[in-house]
């Protein structure tokens, strides 16, 4: 007869093999020899009475089994290791955390320098992973592989948790010097003029980028893309190109380069960053105040 029961050894081991689908890297995740951990294997197929991987080609394809055990295995891991973080305080003075935080490097120049600072005096063992936005960032927090995420509404998933953060609008940056305007810019010049574009590192367009194409489509002239917001003005001074980024940030580039700033010449909505964190870590008290402490940063955000 098969056992009813398996250990949580096994269980986490199971889990990191069905995301993996390979023995090697699970191995390397678990800091196991490649041998126990074909092993472990040995022992869930036991288990289960079923291969669970199976190979195809060079690589290993989940069993309908174990497709079916992804999700409930994840959720079980994720409820596991949320109720075993859980304290019943969190003291900043002597936590030692680290976060995962995903975010644009436009908003970690808005915000996330400021909180990171702040923190830093009230929590000086917690320490931050900021990693860029990309189009896995989902499903990575599905997975409870990162703490948050601050990004557009649009992107935000309905089954986790999630608080505004702040608006912003958008501007257009241009050379001080640039000969080809004078106090205003117009529909018909901001057509005309080269374009300084910001893609992300799938070249997937942005918020503004896709209202805009959704708008008016491919009807610019895009000179330069960018893969970081910080780097456009770069590619601003000294020519005659133009770009459209958000007013909090066209203000940061302003106050340090030889840039100038316009109204658009058509009217956009208004860009909503929200924070998003995983629905298992919503009690966990470390999680709730360093969520505090983002909200509070963006509310000292000044008004546009």
């Amino acid at each position: 007869m098969r056992r009813p029961r398996i250990d949580l050894n096994l269980l986490v081991s199971l889990d990191v093999l069905l995301r993996e689908r390979n023995v090697t890297r699970a191995s390397e995740q678990l800091h196991i020899t490649q041998s126990a951990m074909s092993g472990v294997l040995a022992r869930l197929r036991d288990h289960f009475g079923d291969p669970l991987l199976v190979p195809v080609g060079r690589t290993l394809r989940l069993t309908p089994l174990a497709e079916g055990l992804v999700e409930p295995v994840r959720e079980v891991v994720l409820r596991i290791d949320s109720a075993l973080a859980t304290r019943p305080a969190f003291d900043p003075k002597e936590a030692r955390r680290h976060f995962i935080i995903v975010a644009s490097d436009y908003v970690c120049r808005v915000l996330l320098a400021d909180v990171v600072r702040r923190v830093a005096r009230e929590a000086p063992h917690l320490t931050f992973d900021l990693q860029p936005t990309d189009a896995d960032m989902m499903q990575e927090l599905d997975a409870g592989n990162i703490d948050f995420i601050v990004a557009p509404a649009h992107l935000a998933r309905a089954e986790h948790p999630q608080a505004v953060l702040f608006e912003d609008t958008y501007r257009v940056v241009a050379c001080a010097q640039n000969p080809l305007l004078g106090e205003t810019l117009g529909l018909e010049q901001y057509h005309a003029l080269g374009h300084v574009v910001y893609l992300n590192e799938r070249s997937a367009n942005p918020w503004f980028e896709q209202w805009y194409l959704n708008q008016y489509g491919p009807t610019r002239r895009v000179e330069v893309i960018t893969h970081g917001f910080a780097l456009m003005p770069r590619f601003i001074v000294g020519t005659t190109r133009i770009a459209t980024v958000q007013t909090r940030l066209a203000i940061q580039f302003a106050q340090s380069m030889p840039v100038r700033l316009f109204e658009l010449p058509m009217e956009t909505p208004k860009l909503t960053e929200v924070l998003q964190w995983h629905r298992y870590r919503d009690g966990d008290p470390g999680s709730q105040w360093m969520r505090e402490q983002l909200i509070a940063g963006a509310a000292r955000l000044p008004h546009l």
